[in-house]
């Protein structure tokens, strides 16, 4: 098919996410991908600069996840995973158990991020429910995301992804990222919030904020919290959706943390972006509430490919892969050519609150503008014509790539970042 007459049959047939069709234009066709790279139809390469969304990030069409794959595939495809078990499953739990920070017991599986994070609110909720509490307020973060499903929404702070649904909402409070300069009124929020309310869950995503703009913030304000939380019997929920699997440096955020919390939400570089897979894993603790001789106690939670035997294959390959030297020491890579990197571009007049932890970059153009406007579509189209994808989220131009990326594909994501801050007036 020809890219024209692919184009516009996407243009006629598909609605795509996070789009206004009317005043976006056709979208880019990509043929095939390799490592770090897309290529279109042309065979022009684009450095995936992240990972399509944080999802790739062993590199794509990696050799031995698709070995792995396709072996699965000529013996088990799919089964219902109520009433059936299967050894990929078994046994990816038996591997997630046993690199998860805590005291993490059980794994409960769905498809994506908004699901692993849905599953974790419900269980909070019905937590306390079974036990005969009356909890049903949940704290988070402003600006936090944790996905487009309802209780996800409800916990996220972005009202450009809520906004026509927020009467519908769980009931949430929100208290500030903590800083170093905030640090003490958060703790002060927080504790008076416990006080006035009755709160079942406190979710968040440990250490980076990802959709409001790759926003570091202070690890000991978090484990304060988190010590508070638990101390009132609070179940503490990490959304690892992005973080996880090495992207801050160790395998999960919550591993640099002194407190962890009772549930964590697994998605995106689980399956290594071969297929859609999520995790929801949970202490002990939570388990016990659920297991009764009373039915309606039961978890009434299920998606149709649940623990899909090919994403759990896909998954375990990928959890190997992580740690292995070759891939370690691709992330130490990034890290080390991130980091002098941003001492470079702190001194650019145009840039602002430049940060970097583990394979994230950011930096904040010294701009006001859109999330979704034409100056950011403008930077957008930049680095595609440089052969570089990133998707700038408003101000914020950010890069997490693929373990696998070269020195010579991260000079080039760099000197692209260089180019396009200077187009901006």
């Amino acid at each position: 098919m020809e890219q024209k007459s692919l184009r516009q049959k996407d243009r006629d047939y598909v609605w795509h996410p996070l789009t206004q069709h009317k005043t976006s234009g056709e979208m880019m066709p990509i043929a095939r991908a390799q490592g770090a790279l897309l290529f279109d139809p042309e065979e022009r390469s684009y450095i995936d600069g992240i990972s399509s969304w944080y999802t790739a990030v062993y590199g794509h069409c990696h050799p031995e996840l698709i070995g792995a794959v396709r072996a699965q595939m000529e013996t088990l495809d799919q089964v219902v995973f109520s009433g059936f078990t299967h050894r990929p499953a078994v046994q990816l739990a038996e591997q997630l158990l046993a690199v998860l920070p805590g005291d993490m017991s059980k794994v409960f599986y769905s498809d994506n991020g908004s699901t692993a994070t849905e599953i974790g609110i419900k269980m909070a909720l019905q937590y306390h429910f079974n036990r005969g509490e009356k909890r049903s307020v949940l704290l988070a973060f402003e600006e936090g995301f944790h996905g487009d499903t309802f209780g996800a929404m409800s916990v996220s702070g972005l009202s450009v992804y809520n906004g026509p649904f927020e009467d519908f909402f769980l009931e949430v409070k929100r208290i500030p990222v903590p800083t170093a300069e905030n640090k003490l009124e958060v703790l002060k929020r927080a504790e008076q919030l416990l006080q006035e309310h009755a709160v079942a869950g406190f979710i968040y995503e440990p250490l980076v904020q990802g959709a409001a703009g790759m926003k570091i913030y202070d690890a000991s304000a978090l484990d304060q919290l988190l010590g508070m939380m638990q101390a009132k019997g609070v179940i503490c929920i990490a959304d690892e959706v992005m973080t996880g699997f090495g992207k801050t440096g160790s395998l999960f955020a919550s591993s640099q943390l002194q407190h962890t919390p009772e549930i964590i939400c697994l998605s995106k570089a689980l399956s290594a972006g071969m297929v859609p897979m999520a995790a929801t894993a949970c202490s002990e603790k939570i388990y016990q509430a659920f297991y009764a001789d009373e039915i309606a106690k039961g978890f009434f939670h299920g998606h149709t490919y649940t623990a899909n035997p090919l994403a759990c294959t896909a998954a375990r390959k990928a959890l190997e892969l992580l740690q292995s030297d070759e891939i370690q020491q691709g992330i130490r890579r990034i890290r080390t050519a991130n980091e002098l990197f941003a001492a470079e571009m702190k001194n650019n007049p145009k840039v602002t609150n430049v940060r970097t932890l583990g394979v994230i970059f950011a930096l904040d153009l010294n701009i006001q503008m859109d999330r979704y406007g034409n100056l950011r579509d403008k930077m957008y189209r930049a680095f595609m014509e440089r052969g570089v994808f990133l998707r700038p989220l408003g101000q914020t131009i950010y890069t997490l790539p693929p373990y696998v990326t070269s020195i010579d594909q991260l000079e080039r994501i760099f000197q692209s970042i260089r180019e396009v801050v200077d187009l901006i007036d």
